[in-house]
């Protein structure tokens, strides 16, 4: 049996910062929309601005709200932020002056990256240098060698300590540019990376209650020009609709994720007095987005979900806390954070609350845990 590792989770915002957050968006959207133009919305490449006026729209309220230079919607949700932010990066490298720049790696963390993060990179033949980010020393001595970081905010490894803002302040420290992936943390946590420095943040809206497929990129000027002028194909642009309705879920997405970790927290807390039989230990961590880690006293964590379904679990993710996510979802570790501990793979399961209370989400454990217990027990 593997114990769970020590887990730092990150900070959470909260329920009075979260109402604050939510009335701050709109006043920010109060500066760049009239009342009407919130119920309405254009489509296609529109002359001078490559774009939707409405979709242009949104994107100056969301970087007006980030405190970013610019902000630039882009399809293929986080996974395509990622993308068009990597090769922006590229791009500035590639043309830069100096043929040294030319010849740097890009510096990531010491640890299994994200799958489809490792398609990105591969697809686009980068060349990557590894630091251990949790080692504050170890990460400078690499940041001399290098002018681009990529950072993954939530944790890589369920061990991972290291503090986004102090990595961040190294690297400016050091001249390197960064892009962090914020996915399963903006808006969840206190600051995202371009709040805290960071020449680029890349996330998808659909985690954020938005509609399928779209993300964003928001940081400097000119990584976000190059993101928009990559983008140029009228087939390739979020349409005025789309972004419109991201925005309008937006508005109660702080709130919703204020609550819901409270409410994981104290099925922690619940799990942790032994309210389950069958619980042998329990964590809170980041492991992708912010969740339950529950190690049983038994090997049935492969069986354990498919039979939680049955009860009114969510029986896998979709988004990751997207529109369609509101049952307490009980599923396996994720593939990252199996391939740093795959010991956890029989004996652990990841409860996320979604938009139940705790209640709930302890019941539907409890009479899982309970229907795979054997004769007699």
């Amino acid at each position: 049996m593997t114990a769970l590792p020590t887990t730092f989770p990150l900070a959470t915002v909260p329920l009075q910062d979260a109402i604050a957050r939510q009335f701050r968006l709109l006043e920010c959207t109060a500066v760049h929309f009239e009342g009407q133009e919130l119920f309405t919305a254009d489509a296609g490449v529109v002359p001078g601005l490559g774009r939707p006026r409405t979709t242009a729209r949104v994107e100056a309220v969301l970087a007006d709200f980030l405190g970013a230079e610019d902000a630039a919607l882009v399809q293929g949700a986080g996974t395509g932020a990622i993308r068009a932010a990597l090769h922006a990066m590229a791009r500035a490298m590639a043309r830069s002056a100096d043929p040294r720049e030319r010849e740097r790696e890009l510096l990531i963390h010491r640890a299994p990256v994200y799958r489809t993060t490792a398609t990105t990179l591969r697809g686009m033949g980068v060349r990557t240098a590894e630091a251990d980010f949790n080692d504050p020393d170890a990460l400078r001595t690499a940041l001399a060698r290098s002018r681009w970081a990529y950072i993954q905010h939530t944790r890589q490894r369920l061990g991972d300590s290291y503090d986004l803002g102090e990595v961040l302040a190294a690297c400016r420290e050091a001249g390197v540019r960064t892009v962090v992936d914020d996915n399963y943390a903006v808006l969840r946590v206190p600051s995202c990376g371009v709040e805290l420095g960071a020449d680029a943040s890349c996330f998808s809206l659909f985690k954020l209650h938005g509609p399928e497929g779209v993300g964003i990129v928001a940081g400097a000027r000119d990584l976000v020009a190059r993101v928009r002028a990559d983008n140029y194909s009228g087939g390739g642009q979020v349409q005025g609709h789309q972004a419109l309705d991201a925005l309008r879920a937006l508005t109660h997405v702080p709130v919703m994720w204020s609550i819901q970790s409270q409410v994981t927290q104290e099925v922690a807390d619940r799990l942790a007095a032994g309210e389950v039989p069958g619980v042998a230990e329990v964590r809170i961590a980041n492991a992708q987005d912010r969740c339950l880690l529950v190690r049983l006293d038994r090997p049935v964590a492969r069986e354990l979900p498919g039979v939680a379904a049955g009860f009114g679990a969510a029986p896998h993710p979709v988004g990751a806390n997207s529109r369609y996510e509101i049952a307490p979802l009980i599923h396996r570790l994720s593939a990252s954070c199996l391939d740093d501990s795959p010991g956890l793979a029989d004996w652990t399961v990841r409860v996320n609350p979604m938009r139940a209370g705790a209640d709930l989400v302890v019941g539907l454990l409890r009479r899982a845990v309970d229907a795979l217990a054997e004769p007699g027990e």
